[in-house]
């Protein structure tokens, strides 16, 4: 089992350095964040970011929390001026927020945002249906930043850039961001330590319902017991009758992270994982 409680490849360090160089330049950023865990998803650069330059919240993955919830965290989030959206990537419908984009467009020229956030959120889904599946890059814009790859949507320019994590994030964190599948599990703690912490998770907010009502397993003692249900339940064994947790572990956090076990917030409004 490792010894590592963040992930944060050398990527992240040049990524980062490389929005910092970028920001002043722009003119909006679009931050994304999955719907099922806003805050605990949020964009480690974003808070110095929104001192520069205007930050938009994008919830992704709607379609995988619960509509009241995330409701909730959009009001949240329009207090004030503040600006926030909620959607489905899947279904490509993001023509409110497009309006409003071009709304905030400079009168003499194209509007030039990024889109930022931790790995696996939806950034690249988000791009593509601003820019379009097959829009090609246009390359370095002379006199705002080289050596970074800018697309063109309608009306304005859009430049991607990679998940970049918080690296002093604890331990805590960074297992909640490997139950989304922003972080990876295997190098944090294993998938076992990973998954028995998501088990007790939803034992402690009454949630476990989410894996009941989809895979039939009803909850054990304590969390070790109901990890073990659930790895029989779904055949992964080892010689000898006993529960290879590793594997287990692995296949419930895939499962989860993808949706398969039904919509839940695992965040609410004063109800935070962290």
């Amino acid at each position: 089992m490792s010894g590592r409680t963040v992930w944060f490849p050398g990527h992240m360090a040049k990524g980062t350095r490389k929005l910092e160089g970028l920001v002043g330049k722009l003119d909006l950023i679009l931050e994304v964040r999955d719907a099922r865990a806003p805050e605990v998803t949020a964009s480690p650069l974003a808070p110095a970011m929104s001192k520069i330059c205007p930050v938009w919240k994008v919830l992704t993955k709607s379609d995988l929390a619960d509509k009241k919830v995330t409701d909730a965290w959009l009001s949240l989030y329009r207090k004030g001026s503040g600006k926030a959206w909620a959607v489905d990537l899947l279904k490509g419908k993001i023509e409110p927020m497009r309006r409003e984009l071009l709304k905030a467009s400079p009168s003499h020229r194209e509007l030039r945002l990024a889109v930022v956030g931790i790995p696996n959120v939806g950034k690249s889904a988000l791009l593509n249906c601003l820019v379009g599946k097959k829009s090609a890059s246009v390359g370095g814009i002379p006199g705002v930043t080289k050596g970074v790859s800018w697309y063109k949507g309608r009306g304005f320019l859009v430049v991607d850039s990679p998940g970049i994590l918080d690296p002093k994030s604890d331990e805590h964190i960074q297992k909640a961001l490997a139950w989304l599948g922003c972080s990876k599990a295997e190098v944090i703690g294993g998938y076992d330590a990973v998954a028995f912490r998501l088990v007790e998770f939803l034992l402690e907010k009454d949630l476990w319902y989410v894996v009941k009502d989809v895979w039939g397993v009803e909850p054990g003692e304590d969390p070790y017991e109901t990890l073990e249900f659930l790895g029989r339940r779904l055949g992964c064994l080892l010689p000898g009758n006993k529960v290879d947790f590793t594997l287990a572990g692995r296949r419930f956090l895939e499962a989860f992270s993808a949706g398969k076990l039904g919509a839940f917030s695992l965040e609410r409004p004063g109800d935070l994982i962290g």
